[in-house]
């Protein structure tokens, strides 16, 4: 392999779409480091592993030798990303924004090294243009591009306001690509629309267009919709070692390779090993997990913590932690499913009101993790349920 392929082979891991290649190459043929931007306007104070895909590609970049940029948003924050909204998003005040973007980098670098990367905040350009700068932004794209926007769409034909300040958004994170001269800008499948305007805007101002790399949207522990605290099916990277290690054992063993692929320092080869390994029978897909889940927690706290967490789990959940005679009840995913309704029918709770409040009160776990969610219906599987100290189910969800 030459360095090029070499270095595309890794940039191209877990990548949902490259637009352009062959411009790619050509950048990194010229053998200079390119510049690599990814923006995060600090909109919530705390990061869960579907933040961090977009991380490990900038990681990524960082060992092939190029600059990268974490761009904080402290200026577009207070407009409002409207991607992928259905109503008008609040903006944030400087203040919140400030707040966010100093645990944002108390985070990241968890992930990304200190000493090559470039922390920016787009106010340093963006909050010093006038009204002129903004009208001279705001000429450069049309109403009928910006319509163009799946959610601009969607929302002007079900007749729900579109606020004006909305389409300074792209107009702006696109300008940051322009201040900043950047090679490659990398999101979310969810930011192509954005990422595509700072590509058409480098070319009107005369710079040469970025490349744009969009990640997929990591699923949710769930297995279904994407990672979100606002679908409690999130792992936050703040979170203490036995919540992250009892997470990643509660996801589903197809979506493992899922996580592998995005989350994992293991390179490829090592991935595609070890789930051979795992489909003939030679490693136990529970031991997998575990190795995962061992890294997840290393990479957040520290080997001390990952080999106490693993200790932990497996004191309750594999070593005889759950009593013998535990009641054991299946169920069919759905209504049936949620925790009032099967601690109900498995006859830990008198009703479902009784089941609520001990819940709102914080004695449900599932799996070892915390579970405050009386909502959500458990997708299939197996899980070990205790309610308070002494109360053990084992639930089946078919």
């Amino acid at each position: 392999m030459t360095d090029i392929d070499r270095q595309m082979a890794l940039i191209k891991r877990g990548v949902a779409e490259l637009i352009d290649e062959n411009e790619l190459r050509k950048k990194l043929s010229r053998g200079v480091p390119l510049r690599v931007k990814v923006g995060f306007d600090p909109t919530a104070p705390d990061l869960h592993l579907g933040h961090t895909v977009v991380m490990h590609k900038m990681r990524h970049f960082q060992e092939l030798g190029h600059t990268v940029i974490f761009l904080i948003g402290d200026f577009t924050g207070r407009i409002g990303d409207p991607s992928g909204r259905s109503e008008t998003r609040p903006p944030l005040t400087g203040e919140q924004v400030l707040a966010n973007a100093e645990t944002y980098k108390k985070q990241v670098f968890k992930i990304l090294d200190p000493a090559k990367t470039l922390v920016e905040f787009n106010s340093g350009w963006l909050g010093k243009m006038d009204a002129a700068d903004f009208i001279k932004l705001a000429s450069s794209y049309t109403v009928a591009r910006m319509m163009e926007r799946d959610d601009f769409e969607k929302r002007f034909r079900e007749q729900r306001p579109i606020s004006i300040h909305e389409f300074l958004y792209p107009l702006c994170q696109g300008y940051d690509s322009v201040a900043l001269k950047t090679d490659v800008e990398m999101g979310g499948t969810d930011q192509k629309f954005n990422l595509l305007v700072g590509r058409n805007l480098q070319a009107h101002y005369g710079q040469e267009s970025q490349c744009i790399l969009t990640v997929p949207l990591l699923e949710g522990t769930d297995g279904v919709r994407k990672m979100s605290k606002s679908y409690g099916n999130y792992i936050g990277i703040d979170e203490p070692p036995s919540e992250i290690f009892g997470k990643v054992m509660g996801i589903s063993d197809a979506l493992m390779w899922r996580y592998y692929e995005l989350l994992s320092a293991k390179s490829l080869e090592e991935i595609a090993a070890l789930k051979e390994d795992v489909e003939q029978g030679r490693q136990h897909p529970k031991a997998a997990k575990e190795m995962l889940a061992h890294e997840m927690v290393c990479r957040y706290h520290s080997q001390k913590d990952a080999d106490q967490a693993r200790q932990d789990f497996n004191a309750v959940f594999a070593d005889g932690g759950v009593p013998a005679d535990a009641p054991e009840l299946t169920c069919a995913h759905g209504e049936a499913s949620t925790p009032p309704a099967f601690l109900e029918a498995a006859g830990l709770v008198k009703s479902r009101g009784e089941a609520k409040r001990l819940i709102k009160e914080g004695a449900l776990s599932v799996d070892g993790v915390r579970c405050d969610d009386a909502l959500t219906p458990l997708p299939a599987g197996e899980y070990v349920i205790k309610l308070g100290k002494k109360r053990f189910l084992k639930l089946t969800v078919q």
